[in-house]
């Protein structure tokens, strides 16, 4: 048998009472404060930041999460049938069970359950231009579009999927940004590494290398943008919110975009770029306000 893997945090029966009275709308989860924020499942942090969103109609959070928990169900069932190999043969594994725990995740999910990045997506992400329809539908940025119709997402939903999947299992996994991209961290006892599960298969990457990809970053914007660094609840919220309120760019709907970001600049102060996205898009209301009137 392998290690125990237990979920951080609350106790299993305290966490499954907080979530059956947890927030059903983004007003409510906007409000709560840090201690009953932290016990909340990402999965219904990110699909309560996706309400009211293009692609996101008819959106049933419940059965979601249901679906997620069957998953997660099936790749424990796995994990522990695949469990020798790791076993028998540690080094092929780079002697971490956690690398081997989050690569038969990615087997389950990719192989079984036919998730994968859109490619359409994949083209638009490349090509990196403003406007350029990266965020105009939900299901390519949420964690919905991945449990449903042709299960396709992104780097802003795949690593929340595994995120959720992964701590449902009791993993210690973490979100982690650089510019334009969100990625994974294992990050228990002596174990840490980065997991890139936007490709097909895991691959591991030191920090160094999401310092020049997908695009450059300077170490005074690793700084001011907090890139690289293990995100907690508060910030995970304010990721998705800032990645709501791009949708909302996206769809003409300014003022609430407004409003996602600067939700997101409270909860994490001291990344730069959601104060600036507030500030433009509020002064750029303002001046729409003002033509309207005249």
């Amino acid at each position: 048998m392998g290690k125990v893997w237990s979920q951080p945090g609350a106790s299993r029966a305290s966490k499954a009472a907080w979530i059956t009275q947890g927030p059903t709308s983004l007003q409510e989860l906007i409000a709560l404060p840090d201690a009953r924020l932290t016990m909340l499942d990402v999965a219904q942090v990110n699909l309560l930041c996706a309400t009211g969103l293009i692609g996101a109609e008819g959106l049933q959070q419940d059965s979601l999460r249901e679906q997620l928990d069957q998953w997660a169900s099936r790749i424990r069932t796995e994990t522990r049938r695949h469990l020798y190999r790791f076993q028998k043969n540690p080094e092929e594994y780079e002697h971490s069970e956690g690398y081997f725990r989050m690569l038969m995740m990615a087997v389950v999910v990719q192989e079984d359950f036919k998730v994968s990045y859109n490619p359409a997506r994949a083209v638009v992400s490349a090509a990196g231009s403003a406007n350029d329809g990266f965020f105009q539908d939900s299901r390519d940025i949420f964690l919905h579009g991945l449990l449903s119709g042709e299960r396709t997402g992104t780097c802003s939903s795949m690593p929340v999927l595994y995120a959720a999947l992964g701590r449902r299992l009791g993993y210690p996994l973490k979100l982690v940004t650089t510019k334009g991209h969100l990625f994974l961290r294992w990050e228990g006892g002596t174990d840490r590494f980065n997991a890139e599960v936007t490709n097909k298969g895991l691959n591991r990457f030191d920090d160094n290398y999401y310092q020049h990809w997908p695009f450059e970053v300077s170490d005074d914007e690793v700084k001011s943008e907090g890139y690289l660094k293990s995100l907690n609840a508060r910030e995970e919220l304010a990721v998705f919110l800032s990645t709501r309120g791009l949708c909302l760019m996206e769809a003409g709907r300014r003022a609430e975009a407004a409003e996602s970001f600067a939700h997101a600049a409270r909860l994490a102060p001291g990344v730069a770029g959601y104060k600036s996205m507030t500030a433009q898009l509020q002064a750029s209301s303002r001046i729409r306000s003002s033509m309207a009137v005249k």
